[in-house]
Parts: C-alpha cells; sequence; structure tokens
C-alpha cells in the first residue's frame, strides 16, 4: 500500500521569545486522519506543529513549529507520498521582526487614553498547501500522478471561499467545516469537488469521519 502525508495542528510565529501568533487547532483531526489511514493499510507521514494530541505509534511524526518548517518538511514528504491531506491550520502571517528580547511595556505606543497599543507589521507566510499543489505530479509524470485534498475553515460564504481554495492551491477534494469543529471530540464537514458539487456529508466523532473521508480519498484515488 501507498504512502500519504497528513498536516496537522497549529504553527507557531514568535514576536519575541515568550509570545507568538497562532491559532486553537488540536491537532486532533490530523491524529484521527493518521489512525484512519494507518487502519486502510497506508504508510503515514504526519507533519504537525505543538499540539497535546498524541499520534499513532506507527505514523512517522515529523514534528515542526513554524510554518516555514512546516513549508519545509511538507514539500520534502510530499515527494515520496501518493497524496497529502492537509489538516493543520498554519499561522498565515509573521512579524516582520522577531525580537529577541522580551517586549517590555516601553516597546508599546501611548495613547491620549492612557491605553498601551503594540503596532505589529506582518508579512505573509508560506502557503503550505498551494506549494505541495504546484509541485503535484500529474498523470504523464512516471512515478504517477499525486492528489491533495485540503480543508478549509470557514465562517461565512463556506462554499465560495472554499472553492477559490481548491482552485487556488490546485486541490483534488476539499473539506469544508467551521470553528465548532476546532479543539471538539466531533466534527461536521463537507466534501467538495473541483466542479463544487458534494461528495459527501460527514458528521460524528472525528475518527469516524476521518475513516469516511479516507474511503472517499481511497474511491477517488482509484479512478486516477
Amino acid at each position: 500500500m501507498s504512502k500519504i502525508l497528513v498536516t496537522s495542528g497549529p504553527t507557531r510565529e514568535y514576536l519575541d521569545p515568550i509570545r507568538y501568533l497562532t491559532n486553537a487547532s488540536s491537532g486532533r483531526m490530523g491524529a484521527a486522519l493518521a489512525e484512519a489511514a494507518l487502519e486502510a493499510g497506508y504508510d503515514v507521514i504526519v507533519v504537525t506543529g505543538p499540539v497535546e494530541v498524541t499520534y499513532p505509534s506507527d505514523a512517522d511524526v515529523r514534528k515542526v513549529v513554524s510554518t516555514s518548517e512546516m513549508h519545509v518538511a511538507a514539500m520534502e514528504a510530499f515527494a515520496e507520498c501518493e497524496g497529502a491531506i492537509g489538516a493543520a491550520a498554519p499561522c498565515d502571517y509573521r512579524s516582520i521582526t522577531r525580537l529577541t528580547e522580551k517586549m517590555s511595556k516601553e516597546d508599546f505606543i501611548r495613547t491620549p487614553d492612557a491605553q498601551g497599543e503594540l503596532l505589529l507589521r506582518l508579512r505573509e507566510t508560506p502557503d503550505v498547501m498551494e506549494a505541495l499543489g504546484k509541485m503535484k505530479r500529474d498523470a504523464d509524470d512516471p512515478l504517477g500522478r499525486q492528489w491533495l485534498v485540503a480543508f478549509a475553515l470557514e465562517t461565512s460564504d463556506h462554499h465560495v471561499r472554499a472553492l477559490q481554495k481548491l482552485q487556488r492551491k490546485h486541490c483534488d477534494m476539499i473539506v469544508v467545516n467551521d470553528p465548532t469543529s476546532i479543539n471538539g471530540a466531533t466534527s461536521n464537514v463537507e466534501i467538495l469537488d473541483p466542479t463544487g458539487e458534494t461528495i459527501a456529508k460527514l458528521a460524528g466523532a472525528k475518527i469516524d469521519v476521518a475513516r469516511r473521508l479516507i474511503a472517499e480519498i481511497r474511491r477517488f484515488a482509484e479512478t486516477f
């Protein structure tokens, strides 16, 4: 059986040695996907940001912290995989300047009402899934075609935004969810194909959703 890549968890972009930008991704869905893929007979590489969840012992787990580190590790791993599932939530921005010492209140800009303001200049981080989409092998490659499945967490215009991401990142499917899935035991998702058609709607415990998603991916991969 072939090998697949799962990206999982958040990344951290440090402002100084103590503070960082991140999000509430727990890595639970990534862990569930790794478990479901192993059950289905795949070899699994997990590229994960900092999480408290435990990944299956049979998975090849590669730990990273920043989005740039995830970008490099995912591209390296994807080269040896049949496909990838982007369940991670990488931080989209990093500070242009990372301080070597902890910021003090003297670094704040004082306003007339005496409340401190801190102005941050941010730069976009690499888009991990878009990078994988650009390097994805096509059907004419002697090593065989690769597939790519992304997750899209949206608070509004779910389908429109998800399809924009799918096209920009050159994905074969996109899994649409919402903030209620973050750090929870359950998920409620919809899988879309590149035309915007709904392949499946899945709800329940994350491991059950992951098993059904892996089954849909395998069914799709068999059509190559």
